[in-house]
C-alpha cells in the first residue's frame, strides 16, 4: 500500500514538473513573439521614415536633375567647362537617382516576418549600396569648381586662375578621389568616416534597424531550452 501510495506521488509529481516545463516553454515562446514584434516594429518604424527620405530624395533629384538638363540646354556648347562640368554633375545625379530607386524597392521588399538572418542580410546589402552611393556622389564635387571656367583664362595665361581657381579645383579633384577610396564599411572604425556617413539620417537609420533586428537574435542566445528547462545567460 505505501508503494502505490510512492508511486502515486511520484507520478503526481511528474505530471506537475511537466505541466511546469510546458507553461514555461509557453512562457518563453509569449516573451519571444512579444519581443520579435516590438524590435520589428522599431526596425520598421526606422526604415518607412528612410524610405519616405529617399522617395523625396528622388523627387528633388529629378528636379534638379532637369534644372541642370535647363542650364546645359541654354548653353549650347558656347562654354566647353560649363558643358562637361554640369554633365558630369547631373550624370552622377541620374546614377544616385537610380540608386535611390533601386534601395526603395528593397526596403519595400524586406518581410519582417521572414526569417532573422535573410532580414540581417537584406539589411547588410541596403547598407553596403548606402556607402556606395554616398563614396560615388563625392566624385562630382571637382565639377563644382569648373563649371564657370573660361578658356581665356588658360590661354592668355590669368594668374588668378593659375595661383588661385586652379589649386582650389586639383584639391577638389584629389579630396574627391581619397574620399571615394577610403569611404567603406570596412573604414568605419575610422572617426571621420563614420562622422561623414552618420552626418545625414540615412545610415544612421539603418543602422538603427540593423540593431533592432540583431537583438532579437541576441535575445533567442540568452534563452536557451533544455528539456523544457529555460536557461537564461547572464554573462550576455
Amino acid at each position: 500500500m505505501e508503494d502505490a501510495e510512492l508511486k502515486n506521488i511520484w507520478l503526481h509529481y511528474d505530471r506537475k514538473m511537466d505541466e511546469a516545463r510546458l507553461l514555461n516553454l509557453q512562457s518563453w515562446a509569449l516573451n519571444l513573439q512579444c519581443f520579435h514584434s516590438l524590435q520589428t516594429q522599431k526596425a520598421k518604424s526606422r526604415l518607412d521614415s528612410l524610405l519616405r527620405f529617399k522617395i523625396r530624395a528622388v523627387f528633388l533629384g529629378i528636379g534638379w536633375v532637369l534644372f541642370l538638363g535647363l542650364l546645359l540646354y541654354g548653353n549650347h556648347l558656347r562654354n566647353l567647362y560649363f558643358t562637361v562640368s554640369i554633365g558630369m554633375i547631373m550624370l552622377i545625379s541620374v546614377v544616385a537617382i537610380l540608386c535611390y530607386i533601386r534601395q526603395i524597392r528593397q526596403i519595400r521588399r524586406i518581410d519582417y516576418s521572414e526569417n532573422i538572418v535573410d532580414t540581417q542580410e537584406r539589411l547588410s546589402a541596403l547598407q553596403l549600396s548606402t556607402v556606395a552611393i554616398a563614396r560615388f556622389s563625392w566624385l562630382q564635387l571637382p565639377f563644382y569648381a569648373t563649371w564657370f571656367w573660361d578658356k581665356r583664362w588658360i590661354d592668355y595665361g590669368s594668374l588668378n586662375f593659375w595661383l588661385l581657381l586652379f589649386p582650389i579645383t586639383l584639391f577638389f579633384f584629389l579630396l574627391a578621389i581619397f574620399l571615394y577610396r577610403n569611404i567603406s564599411v570596412k573604414n568605419m572604425n575610422r572617426r571621420w568616416v563614420r562622422a561623414l556617413l552618420m552626418a545625414g539620417p540615412e545610415y544612421k537609420s539603418l543602422l538603427q534597424a540593423k540593431k533592432f533586428v540583431a537583438e532579437i537574435e541576441e535575445f533567442k542566445k540568452d534563452v536557451t531550452v533544455d528539456n523544457g528547462q529555460l536557461t537564461v545567460d547572464s554573462g550576455r
